[in-house]
């Protein structure tokens, strides 16, 4: 006679909610939440405090362009303030949602992220280096959050 687990035993397992499931992704979520929080938080601070960029100003890769352009602040506010906001409701969301509202966040960070790269490369004509950083922690969120909801998780 060989050993079976029970009903039971087998939806513990695999239910959408079990920790041991849902701990590595939470770990991921949180990390790419708290870089996104720490470049935003930089972006930030230069907005608010100029002072040299650890970023190179040269050709297409020009980040006082970016940081200093009228696209930088939308209804007066800075978009790295916005990145900041963002990625705080990301982490609480991080914590509480279904994965759902979680794809839906991070898509439309990932639709703002496309309006941004477009303004960069085609009004502004310059990319931001820290930017790009911040743009690449949404879309990695966002292929996150897409491969949970895949899951069902």
């Amino acid at each position: 006679m060989s050993y079976q687990p029970s009903r039971a035993a087998e939806g513990a397992r695999s239910a959408p909610g079990d920790r041991r499931l849902a701990g590595r992704p939470l770990a991921l979520r949180l990390a790419l939440v708290a870089a996104g929080l720490a470049v935003s938080g930089y972006l930030t601070a230069l907005h608010w405090a100029p002072r040299a960029l650890a970023c190179p100003n040269a050709g297409l890769v020009d980040c006082a362009s970016v940081l200093n352009s009228a696209s930088s602040v939308w209804w007066g506010i800075p978009v790295a303030v916005w990145g900041l906001l963002w990625f705080l409701v990301a982490g609480a969301l991080a914590l509480r949602a279904p994965a759902g509202v979680r794809l839906l966040w991070s898509g439309a960070g990932a639709l703002v992220v496309v309006a941004l790269v477009y303004t960069e490369l085609f009004v502004i004509g310059a990319v931001c280096l820290w930017c790009t950083v911040v743009h690449l922690l949404v879309l990695a969120l966002f292929a996150l959050e897409t491969a949970a909801y895949a899951a069902g998780a």
